[in-house]
């Protein structure tokens, strides 16, 4: 028996051997309990690369290039000629159309059903670039593959699979709090990621991107407090099992939103030497990534993205109605992290918009109104997820889906004081 659980079991018989607790006595031992195990649940792990990183650092049996630190200059230069020639190339109806996909824990249920929307309208473009941080990560392989996948879109993101919580999910927080690496490593998440990322979907992403087309992650390396992009397609054309599990874990890690769900241990090598990397949620880091990415790979090719169109799938809102919070705990951190993640977007958004205008590319955004209601934060249950889910479809296939820049910035900055109806489209008119 490990020393820390026998420690444990030693201040547990001490307890026990005090008076009998009753009621809410009970709770805190078993609290007290979970507190003294916390330190013996989680699963050690190697060290963390050394700064610098060694240039050849990657998963074991995969090449380096699969990946991308966002502070790495000398990277995105070296890999912007490929990178810009292969989207070039698989274009097929004339203009170069991207996609990015923020995060919004449940809240991806907009997305999905957007896309699946979409593609009953017949207006769903053929992406050349798919993005994806957090909930968008988990959208992006199926919006990639395009609506032939939408059946499994669908499954996921509003069918009686979809994520499940336990039913007392602050005790699910603070579980994950005291247990990181959650029951036997795995959780709802990674259950729920694994059942869909056969070897058929990684199989078609790599035989999508085979002409150019490129599938793009990103998640948040603890360790450096940095955002790693990787290549999904790279990934997928690895091949074989290694493949599906690495394209599994980045997706895991990607949504794994701390304190919910579990991070992701990534092991690396550089030649003999082994390290572990500690992969969460890209959203702390870039809640979306169209221009992050592109515009740095693109910096010394004017122009690239001429006639282009940037779409951006906003999971959530980009402003709310004020009030009154309690002095409280709970509702003061929801609401701080909110607040948080509405500005970011924000204004990884005014990033997009600026690039755009100079790419002399079309942006188009959507984003869940500020009087639509919404379910929270972290309730995946399918009768919480599905009416947000049924709710963009009807709006993609009524052509009330795409937003202008300029129509959102007025919409949420200059908005009414007057509430408006909760299931209005975000563009009101076609």
């Amino acid at each position: 028996m490990p020393p820390c659980v026998d420690r444990v079991r030693m201040e547990w018989m001490a307890i026990a051997r005090g008076p009998r607790p009753t009621g809410r006595g009970r709770g805190l031992c078993g609290l007290l309990a979970a507190c003294l195990l916390a330190g013996c649940a989680t699963s050690p792990r190697l060290e963390a690369p050394p700064e610098p990183a060694p240039a050849a650092l990657a998963p074991p049996g995969f090449p380096p290039d699969i990946r991308l630190q966002t502070t790495d200059l000398a990277g995105l230069s070296e890999r912007r000629p490929a990178f810009v020639r292969g989207i070039r190339q698989s274009v097929t109806d004339g203009s170069i159309d991207v996609l990015a996909l923020s995060g919004g824990g449940s809240g991806g249920a907009f997305g999905a059903g957007a896309l699946v929307g979409l593609g009953e309208s017949g207006q769903r473009p053929r992406f050349e670039l798919v993005t994806g941080v957090s909930a968008g990560a988990l959208i992006a392989p199926f919006a990639f593959l395009g609506p032939a996948w939408d059946d499994r879109l669908r499954d996921a993101f509003s069918g009686e699979r979809a994520l499940p919580l336990p039913r007392h999910a602050g005790l699910s927080v603070i579980g994950h709090l005291l247990f990181p690496r959650g029951i036997g490593g795995r959780s709802a998440l990674s259950a729920l990621v694994d059942r869909y990322v056969t070897m058929d979907l990684v199989d078609a992403v790599a035989r999508e991107g085979a002409g150019g087309r490129r599938l793009v992650v990103a998640t948040t390396d603890l360790d450096t407090q940095e955002t790693v992009l990787w290549d999904m397609v790279a990934i997928a054309r690895h091949g074989g099992e290694a493949a599906r599990k690495l394209f599994r874990d980045v997706l895991v890690a990607s949504a794994s939103v701390p304190g919910v769900f579990p991070p992701v241990v990534v092991r690396v090598a550089s030649g003999s030497h082994r390290y572990d990397e500690l992969h969460v949620d890209g959203s702390v880091t870039t809640p979306v990534f169209a221009t992050p990415l592109v515009a740095e790979i693109l910096a010394q090719d004017d122009r690239a993205l001429a006639g282009a169109n940037l779409y951006l799938i906003v999971n959530g809102r980009l402003a709310v109605r004020p009030r009154t919070v309690p002095i409280a705990t709970l509702p003061i951190l929801s609401r701080s992290f909110d607040a948080d993640m509405m500005y970011k977007t924000r204004e990884a958004i005014a990033l997009t918009i600026g690039f755009a205008r100079r790419q002399g590319a079309r942006f188009l955004v959507t984003e869940i109104p500020i009087d639509h209601p919404v379910a929270s934060f972290v309730d995946f249950r399918p009768q919480a997820m599905r009416p947000l889910f049924e709710y963009a479809r009807r709006c993609a296939r009524e052509g009330r889906l795409w937003l202008s820049a300029q129509a959102s910035i007025e919409r949420n900055l200059q908005r009414s004081h007057e509430p408006a109806a909760g299931d209005e489209c975000p563009a009101l008119q076609r």
